[in-house]
Protein backbone atom coordinates (compact mmCIF):
# COMPACT_ATOMS: atom_id res chain seq x y z
CA UNK A 1 0.00 0.00 0.00
CA UNK A 2 1.94 2.99 -1.33
CA UNK A 3 0.75 6.99 -0.39
CA UNK A 4 2.67 9.67 -2.07
CA UNK A 5 4.04 11.73 0.73
CA UNK A 6 4.27 15.37 0.75
CA UNK A 7 7.92 16.71 1.64
CA UNK A 8 9.80 20.32 1.56
CA UNK A 9 13.15 21.41 2.92
CA UNK A 10 12.67 23.97 5.40
CA UNK A 11 15.51 26.15 6.71
CA UNK A 12 16.42 29.07 8.83
CA UNK A 13 19.15 31.27 8.47
CA UNK A 14 21.72 32.98 10.58
CA UNK A 15 24.60 34.80 10.73
CA UNK A 16 27.76 34.08 12.46
CA UNK A 17 30.16 36.16 13.80
CA UNK A 18 33.43 34.92 15.39
CA UNK A 19 31.78 35.90 19.11
CA UNK A 20 28.57 34.41 18.12
CA UNK A 21 25.25 34.92 16.69
CA UNK A 22 24.65 37.70 14.62
CA UNK A 23 22.13 38.06 12.28
CA UNK A 24 18.78 35.91 12.28
CA UNK A 25 15.26 36.59 11.41
CA UNK A 26 14.42 37.90 15.04
CA UNK A 27 16.84 40.56 14.70
CA UNK A 28 16.07 41.65 11.57
CA UNK A 29 12.60 41.99 12.93
CA UNK A 30 14.22 43.76 16.33
CA UNK A 31 15.76 46.39 13.12
CA UNK A 32 12.60 46.66 10.78
CA UNK A 33 10.21 47.69 13.91
CA UNK A 34 13.24 49.97 15.55
CA UNK A 35 12.77 51.84 11.45
CA UNK A 36 9.05 51.46 12.08
CA UNK A 37 9.07 53.21 15.40
CA UNK A 38 11.60 55.70 15.42
CA UNK A 39 12.99 53.95 19.46
CA UNK A 40 14.33 50.80 20.78
CA UNK A 41 11.74 50.92 23.60
CA UNK A 42 8.53 50.85 20.99
CA UNK A 43 10.60 48.36 18.99
CA UNK A 44 10.50 46.47 21.84
CA UNK A 45 6.64 46.87 22.88
CA UNK A 46 5.76 45.87 19.76
CA UNK A 47 7.35 42.59 19.74
CA UNK A 48 6.31 41.65 23.28
CA UNK A 49 9.85 41.99 24.00
CA UNK A 50 11.64 43.47 27.23
CA UNK A 51 13.40 46.71 26.32
CA UNK A 52 16.33 45.45 28.13
CA UNK A 53 16.42 42.41 26.10
CA UNK A 54 16.20 45.01 23.25
CA UNK A 55 18.42 47.06 24.14
CA UNK A 56 20.93 44.07 24.84
CA UNK A 57 20.72 42.66 21.22
CA UNK A 58 21.31 46.19 19.35
CA UNK A 59 24.26 46.66 21.39
CA UNK A 60 25.28 43.07 20.35
CA UNK A 61 24.64 43.62 17.00
CA UNK A 62 26.37 46.98 16.92
CA UNK A 63 29.19 45.45 18.21
CA UNK A 64 29.86 42.22 15.93
CA UNK A 65 28.95 44.81 13.04
CA UNK A 66 31.85 46.56 10.70
CA UNK A 67 30.06 49.37 11.75
CA UNK A 68 26.58 50.32 14.16
CA UNK A 69 23.33 49.56 12.92
CA UNK A 70 21.26 51.25 14.80
CA UNK A 71 22.27 54.35 16.79
CA UNK A 72 20.34 56.15 19.71
CA UNK A 73 19.36 59.77 19.25
CA UNK A 74 19.87 61.98 22.19
CA UNK A 75 16.86 63.43 23.63
CA UNK A 76 15.18 66.65 23.21
CA UNK A 77 12.15 67.99 22.68
CA UNK A 78 9.80 64.76 22.70
CA UNK A 79 13.01 62.45 23.99
CA UNK A 80 15.64 60.61 21.59
CA UNK A 81 15.29 57.70 19.96
CA UNK A 82 16.63 55.44 17.32
CA UNK A 83 17.03 55.15 14.14
CA UNK A 84 18.86 52.81 11.40
CA UNK A 85 22.12 53.82 10.16
CA UNK A 86 23.23 52.88 6.77
CA UNK A 87 24.77 49.97 7.64
CA UNK A 88 21.35 48.47 9.68
CA UNK A 89 19.09 49.39 6.64
CA UNK A 90 21.81 47.23 4.38
CA UNK A 91 21.61 44.45 6.63
CA UNK A 92 18.68 44.35 6.44
CA UNK A 93 18.51 44.27 2.66
CA UNK A 94 21.08 41.35 2.60
CA UNK A 95 19.28 39.08 5.15
CA UNK A 96 16.66 38.65 2.73
CA UNK A 97 18.35 38.44 -0.51
CA UNK A 98 21.01 35.73 1.52
CA UNK A 99 17.31 34.34 2.90
CA UNK A 100 15.44 34.05 -0.53
CA UNK A 101 18.57 32.28 -2.64
CA UNK A 102 18.79 29.58 0.14
CA UNK A 103 15.02 29.19 0.12
CA UNK A 104 14.52 29.20 -3.36
CA UNK A 105 17.45 26.56 -3.69
CA UNK A 106 15.67 24.04 -1.02
CA UNK A 107 12.40 24.50 -2.63
CA UNK A 108 14.41 23.19 -6.35
CA UNK A 109 15.66 20.45 -4.03
CA UNK A 110 12.30 19.60 -2.50
CA UNK A 111 10.85 18.73 -6.05
CA UNK A 112 13.94 16.07 -5.91
CA UNK A 113 13.02 13.78 -3.08
CA UNK A 114 12.44 10.65 -3.27
CA UNK A 115 12.40 8.36 -0.34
Amino acid sequence: MSTDKKYSIEVRLWIEEAEGPFLGIGKIWLLENIQKTGSITNAAKEMKMAYRQAWQLVEEMNQRAESPLVEKLLGGKGGGGARLTDAGEKAITVFYEVEKRIKDFAQKETQNLKF
